[in-house]
């Protein structure tokens, strides 16, 4: 919770009541998993973590900013996700085993994506992801098929009941916005398609430049089993970053991004498009 969930809460129940399924939907399997999540949140999470912003009453759970009392049980998986979608500044993702195929299927036990409330999703819509397996999820990410499908299968396989894991990731943006279903990644196609037209680098407005970040979680809910994917989206001004004297270190990553294990990173990221413009500002050489 910080000084911005006023403001982001806002866009939230707007991008929920205007945008319909691009932010929230949900296949029937995994109804009984948005239910298990929404008491969840808020019977323990919400009202111990946060218990000046969410108070108990006799009719639910207050949220003492907006003024809406979430019920103790929703009428329905759907108005359950909006609910969390409008009150929580997180994006949630579902997932649950593949289970009916027949034992010998290479895909009986792999996750797929069954659920979600995602308001804030940086690159790509969510709705059209709805359904897929991991590995069809990440299929444009760079690496994933080689060098990660086999042992993310396995780690939400095994992943036990209590344990939550957390990483970081970041990447820089061109505009301010939080909603971004498209935008935010390239294709080596993409990338050929704008050379041969004479284009490449873009004009950089450093200005509306940011650094997005994602503090992501996965854990396991204890009835129904299922994965759930958190992540909540950070953004900073560029020139912030470079005020407080960050710079440095953030140019180095981003001219790093090529060197590691998957150079295809630097596309994807569309990194060759403002790459050089936004380090040469953060060193102060523009």
């Amino acid at each position: 919770m910080d000084k911005t969930y006023t403001e982001r809460i806002e866009l939230r129940k707007n991008l929920t009541d205007k945008e319909g399924e691009e932010v929230l939907a949900y296949n029937p399997v995994v109804t009984p998993s948005i239910l298990e999540l929404y008491a969840w949140l808020t019977s323990t999470y919400l009202p111990k973590r946060f218990p000046t912003v969410f108070t108990r009453t006799p009719t639910g759970l207050l949220n003492t900013i907006t003024g809406l009392t979430l019920p103790t049980v929703p009428p329905n998986a759907h108005q359950a996700l909006k609910l969390i979608g409008s009150n929580v500044d997180t994006d949630f993702l579902l997932l649950l085993p593949i289970l009916d195929l027949p034992d010998d299927h290479p895909d009986k036990g792999k996750y797929r994506l069954e659920g979600f409330v995602t308001c804030f999703p940086s690159g790509f819509r969510t709705r059209s992801k709805l359904g897929l397996k991991l590995a069809d999820i990440h299929g444009p990410v760079p690496g994933y098929a080689a060098k990660l499908e086999k042992s993310m299968d396995r780690f939400f396989a095994g992943l036990p009941v209590g344990r939550i894991v957390k990483r970081f990731n970041w990447t820089i943006t061109t505009d301010t916005a939080l909603h971004a279903p498209s935008g935010n990644h390239l294709s080596e196609e993409e990338l050929a398609e704008k050379q041969a037209l004479g284009g490449g680098e873009e004009e950089i407005n450093i200005d509306q430049t940011m650094l997005r970040c994602e503090r992501q979680t996965l854990h396991r809910l204890p009835k129904t089993k299922a994965l759930v994917f958190a992540f909540k989206t950070y953004q900073y001004k560029i020139r912030d970053v470079r005020d407080e004297g960050c710079g440095i270190e953030l140019a180095d990553a981003i001219e790093g991004i090529g060197e590691g294990n998957a150079p295809g990173m630097m596309v994807y990221k569309r990194q060759v498009v403002w790459g050089k413009k936004v380090a040469a500002f953060l060193r102060g050489n523009a």
